[in-house]
């Protein structure tokens, strides 16, 4: 038996922010990251219009870039002396994402983070609150899946959680917040939707249900990305719905390698974090390489080649990703990021380490070819050198 889950409610086009107005409740806590939302007034409206619902308001503000355990149990903490009947996290992933761990640990005080990076293993939620999610950036699909991401500093370590609970009551995808998201954010968000699709097409529990909402965003993001990081914010406003067809594709069908790599090394290095996106953008490549070694793997990379009007096997859809990476100015290997920055020395130094988490990664099981540390690390260095992977 497989189980397909999404929002209740899923307001789209834009003023659809306006929808808040419908919610019914007594208190409210607003999750947020930096100042953008602020500064284009976006969280103003969301206040008011919480308001206008007859709504307390309170603010969490600060959610930083990936965020971390400490920054949930905060945010847990101010949460239990509120008492929200309705948690609204509005801004990128990792805001929304924070506040996605943030309700586990609100309504259930003595959870511990080492048992909810368990997949799947998430105690029942709302019996306290109900959860919106409003994102502007068009990536990470948060707003309409069971995932979130919560980095462990001290261990320099980035963790998955998985669990259906934790997949968003109502999720509102308002394009006008997307038209200010900067050009390399438009670029890196964009690659991490098309590789949630492509790995939700390929992956082992992929589906009739999960298949033509992968297929279909892998053609939208193909088509509109590049006009939407070259500031077409009508290509923008199809981008938007594209990362969420993809999202409600990867929440059901899960991921793969691809991510399992970006989550293990995004944090890894003293040089500075990978961004996740970019990660995910430098990797598909050699993934795809990697995967399509598997019959049924490569028949399925085919489809989508075909899909998209390429040569129907993985060698065209392999050039079409880089050639996407190159219009977008994201460098083809590790080595090139930002410059350098990660440095040679260390990246082999914590290679085997990495390898073994990335094994054990959430996302490892579902990806259509089995792969060991030793393998990962070969896959590994064919990332960081941009070798083709022929094994």
């Amino acid at each position: 038996m497989s189980r397909f889950t999404l929002p209740r409610d899923l307001y789209h086009g834009k003023g659809s922010l306006e929808a808040l107005k419908t919610l019914s409740g007594k208190r409210a806590i607003v999750v947020v990251g930096g100042g953008s939302m602020k500064r284009f007034g976006f969280l103003d409206r969301v206040e008011a219009y919480l308001r206008e619902a007859g709504m307390e308001v309170e603010l969490f503000e600060g959610v930083e870039p990936d965020p971390s355990v400490e920054t949930v149990m905060r945010g847990a903490q101010a949460m239990r002396k509120f008492q929200p009947d309705w948690i609204v996290s509005i801004g990128g992933g990792s805001p929304i994402d924070a506040a996605k761990a943030m309700w586990a640990f609100y309504e259930y005080p003595d959870v511990t983070f080492e048992s909810l990076c368990i997949p799947f293993n998430f105690p029942t939620l709302r019996t306290k609150a109900h959860f919106c999610a409003i994102p502007s950036t068009s990536g990470t699909a948060t707003e309409v899946t069971a995932f979130s991401v919560i980095t462990d500093y001290a261990k320099g370590v980035k963790y998955p959680l998985a669990d259906f609970n934790i997949t968003p009551d109502v999720a509102i995808v308002d394009p006008d917040l997307a038209e200010t998201m900067p050009k390399k954010l438009t670029a890196h968000t964009g690659m991490d939707a098309i590789t949630h699709a492509i790995e939700a097409y390929v992956s082992t529990l992929h589906c009739d249900y999960t298949d033509p909402l992968a297929l279909h965003a892998i053609k939208m993001v193909s088509e509109f990305l590049i006009p939407s990081y070259n500031g077409d914010m009508s290509a923008r406003a199809s981008m938007h719905n594209a990362q969420c067809l993809a999202g409600m594709a990867f929440s059901n069908a899960l991921l793969g390698i691809v991510h399992s790599m970006a989550h293990k090394t995004g944090a890894a290095y003293s040089g500075g974090h990978i961004v996740h996106g970019c990660a995910n953008a430098m990797y598909l490549p050699k993934v795809i390489q990697y995967n399509a070694k598997d019959p049924a793997a490569a028949v399925r990379y085919g489809e989508i080649a075909a899909h998209l009007g390429l040569a129907p096997n993985a060698d065209a859809l392999v050039k079409h990703i880089r050639a996407m990476n190159k219009a977008l100015d994201i460098p083809d290997c590790i080595k090139d990021y930002e410059g350098g920055i990660i440095d040679e020395k260390e990246f082999l130094e914590k290679l085997p380490r990495v390898a073994e988490l990335a094994v054990g990664d959430a996302c490892t099981g579902s990806n259509p070819r089995a792969i060991t540390p030793a393998v990962m690390e070969q896959l590994l260095k064919a990332c960081y050198y941009d070798l083709t992977v022929d094994f």
